[in-house]
């Protein structure tokens, strides 16, 4: 998820409560077309390297820089003799400032054009076609999800770069990765032993908003189109074509809660989007001073109020800024008034029906969902983005923000859609931002989705045991309610396996602060993510962190990964490396059952504190996983009770497969299945027969 820093419109420049287009874009527009028009030829950029082309639609200075003289210099111009006048361009002042309006939404349509059609004015695509669908996957419990802003991953292609930033710290502004990006670095994927990427939403996106672009694809314009800045369809194609031919699966994320901030509330009926008006929300007469764009939670939804009084519903004005792909929605049939809850933003997370049919804060119109025609387009453009590119699955955003009825119909669809294609095993898992197990495990239930990233054990496990230095026993808590709160059943043809045994773990992401950024300790993060690789479930990591990344909240968590060169031999990635390889080799790693055998409820030097182990179990082989929590204390899996009671005979020699540092050494287990193994701070080992 997404949201707006604050409401106003970074393509207007505001007036008092007026706005008007930005005197800027026309040149912009012009330069766009210029740099669009580009010949066949593909040129790499080295990651390493600044200097992308353009800044917010600008020929040159910083991004966002506004040259205040710029329309009446140019208007000038055009006026003061013939040689410098464009064309059937009128001479006098107003005339000319209407045909440059009119010029500007030419141009930049165009220019996106140009952009979206370059690969089909070259040789022949292999990708124009809708592709053969394939089944990729056995058991998504084999797999291990890499997740990627395409933005922030690499530049694989300069022919996109429009709109980029020239400032690499500026990271609320495209710099330039694309799909060709993630094909030039298959190798990179392959040697961290990722199975499966997790990519940004391939739609086309309002282009900017509030001083801030689109580059993260959650504020969605066209449901049916690209894109531009990552590539063309053919080379969407293309990207999944590559990624399976190397054994990696592509989950797409998907947006169904909301769209861009593609109209406003006309509560002062004047025809113009106000940043400030006068609006009464509890149905008295107190007035409060609200932006047209992003106006607070109103039940009834939003009401015109002029100084009459009230004045029934708010007119909702549709935004049609080309230069911005801040245009009404496509389909067309997203352009219905009633297709949209228009209640205003989210002001009360406690408040269930304002985290339903409220906006997104930042202005993001929420979809009447429970509409049964808005379900019916929703579903449409999900299943023909699979007959289109042969994806593998959907991470799905703002799972909790719609009511639960919808996902008992919409996930069915997809999966019979999948189905009917010949894909199996067609993933869906979703977001619910939020540390309520139980409220978790709702959306598992009654056909809905697959799994969920599993945020509850983000919150207890990861931060709390791993960060903070809570007791072990906390996973003995979080799993039994995973136990009851989880579907135990398989979703009917889904993916073969019951929600409660596959969630989707994770340690961060893009909506919260890296590990590092509040626990500064690589040693740390390393025991986390050996946990991450072998408990039960699919490990999903989030780019960056396999080279030590430690950004904070939205967005310094979303750095560019080019800095990093990609490098292969940092202490970081060759343990990740590590823990994949030997994810892969043990089975019971990926599939096996999964049994705490050591958790303790003390802290600090206790005997046992901070310990954890478990075993992964199959039939025919079994792993003990070992990890020391602490900072600081050297423990064992032993305390005045006595050792760890494990599943494992009297005498058997139990040898460390990981880490390469403690490899060879050995543990012999005592009667009764009894083993005390000590490690030092955040130690780990990974034990094998």
């Amino acid at each position: 998820m997404n949201a707006l820093n604050s409401p106003s419109s970074p393509g207007m420049v505001m007036t008092g409560t007026m706005s008007r287009p930005d005197p800027q874009r026309s040149r912009a527009a012009r330069t766009l077309m210029s740099a669009t028009l580009l010949p066949c030829e593909k040129p790499r950029r080295p990651e390493a390297q600044w200097g992308f082309n353009g800044g917010r639609l600008s020929e040159g200075g910083s991004p966002g820089q506004t040259e205040p003289d710029a329309k009446t210099s140019e208007e000038d111009s055009w006026m003061e003799s013939d040689e410098r006048s464009p064309v059937g361009a009128p001479r006098s002042r107003e005339a000319a400032g209407a045909w440059r309006r009119m010029t500007v939404t030419s141009l930049a349509t165009c220019a996106l054009l140009a952009l979206t059609t370059l690969s089909s004015a070259c040789a022949p695509s292999p990708y124009i076609e809708n592709p053969d669908i394939t089944t990729e996957v056995d058991d998504w419990r084999d797999e291990v999800i890499y997740q990627v802003i395409v933005d922030r991953f690499a530049n694989g292609d300069v022919n996109n770069d429009f709109n980029v930033t020239h400032d690499p710290t500026n990271l609320n502004r495209y710099m330039g990765g694309d799909w060709q990006g993630l094909i030039d670095r298959v190798d990179y994927l392959q040697a961290l032993g990722v199975t499966a990427i997790w990519i940004s939403p391939v739609v086309m996106n309002v282009e900017e908003d509030a001083g801030i672009a689109g580059y993260h694809g959650y504020w969605t314009q066209s449901f049916n189109d690209v894109n531009p800045h990552f590539g063309d369809l053919a080379k969407l194609r293309e990207l999944v074509d590559v990624m399976h031919a190397h054994g990696i699966k592509v989950i797409v994320d998907i947006v169904t809660n909301h769209v861009g901030q593609l109209f406003y509330y006309d509560i002062n009926q004047n025809g113009q989007a106000d940043i400030t008006t006068w609006y009464a929300t509890d149905g008295s007469d107190t007035l409060d001073i609200v932006t047209e764009w992003d106006p607070g939670f109103d039940g009834r939804t939003i009401q015109s109020w002029t100084s009459l009084g009230y004045a029934g519903d708010a007119p909702l004005g549709w935004v049609d800024m080309p230069e911005l792909n801040r245009r009404p929605p496509s389909p067309p049939e997203f352009r219905s008034d009633d297709w949209y809850h228009k209640m205003g933003r989210v002001t009360d997370w406690s408040d269930l029906d304002q985290v339903v049919y409220g906006d997104f804060p930042g202005g993001l119109k929420d979809l009447a969902t429970e509409n049964p025609n808005v379900r019916a387009g929703l579903i449409r453009v999900f299943q023909d983005w699979i007959t289109k590119t042969n994806i593998d699955g959907y991470r799905i955003d703002t799972v909790k923000h719609i009511e639960h009825d919808f996902w008992s119909e919409f996930c069915p669809a997809i999966r019979d859609h999948a189905a009917v294609l010949g894909k199996e095993q067609f993933l869906m898992f979703g977001e619910v931002f939020d540390g309520d197990d139980t409220l978790l495990g709702s959306y598992t239930q009654d056909d809905m989705l697959d799994s969920l990233v599993y945020f509850s054990q983000k919150y207890w496990i990861y931060d709390g045991v791993f960060k903070r230095g809570d007791p072990t026993s906390k996973l003995d808590e979080l799993y039994g309610m995973r136990a009851v709160n989880w579907g135990a059943e398989p979703q009917p043809g889904g993916i073969g396996l019951a929600p409660r045994d596959i969630p989707i773990n994770f340690m961060d992401n893009h909506d919260v602060g890296r590990f590092l950024f509040d626990k500064d300790s690589e040693d740390a993060l390393a025991s986390a993510i050996a946990f991450l690789m072998t408990q039960e479930g699919v490990p999903l990591l989030y780019y960056g962190t396999e080279q030590g990344f430690a950004g904070g909240n939205d967005p310094a968590n979303r750095e560019p990964l080019w800095p990093s060169g990609y490098d292969t031999d940092g202490d970081l990635f060759v343990w990740t490396a590590g823990l994949t390889a030997l994810r892969a080799a043990h089975e019971p790693l990926r599939r096996g059952d999964f049994t705490l055998t050591w958790t303790s409820p003390d802290t600090g030097s206790a005997p046992g504190a901070h310990m954890l182990a478990f075993e992964r179990s199959t039939d025919t082989e079994t792993v003990l996983v070992v990890l020391n929590t602490s900072d600081e204390h050297t423990n064992s899996t032993a305390d005045a009770a006595g050792a760890m009671e494990t599943s494992f005979p009297s005498g058997t020699t139990l040898t460390v497969a990981f880490p390469p540092t403690l490899e060879g050494q050995t543990w012999t287990v005592g009667g009764d299945g009894a083993l005390e193994v000590s490690l030092p701070p955040r130690g780990v080992a990974v034990l094998v027969e």
